[in-house]
């Protein structure tokens, strides 16, 4: 998945919330199939929240806690959507011909 030379953003934090990354040319690793499949899980996580997100603001009788909770979580979800996004944008650039 990376380029050569390139490293790749991976979709968990390290140790103080500092970003981590892996520097690899194999993408069938065990790491790059670990780091393919929590993306696929945060994204549908994201995708789950975003419908409960409708629904709750949807309920007339949704109150305050329940809105305050669920912008935690899309908080939470926006953050990891916004890490795959940038990571795999970076990839694209990397992996782009030279010259477009």
């Amino acid at each position: 998945m990376t380029a050569r030379n390139e490293l790749r953003l991976l979709p968990w934090a390290g140790p103080e919330g500092k970003p981590c990354y892996l520097s690899t040319d194999d993408q069938d690793g065990y790491m790059s199939r670990l780091a393919d499949n929590m993306e696929a899980v945060q994204l549908g996580a994201a995708a789950e929240l975003l419908e409960r997100a409708s629904q709750t603001l949807d309920d007339q009788d949704a109150g305050p806690e329940d809105v305050l909770l669920l912008a935690k979580e899309l908080t939470g979800a926006l953050r990891d959507v916004l890490r795959v996004a940038t990571s795999r944008g970076h990839l694209l650039t990397a992996n782009e011909p030279h010259g477009i």
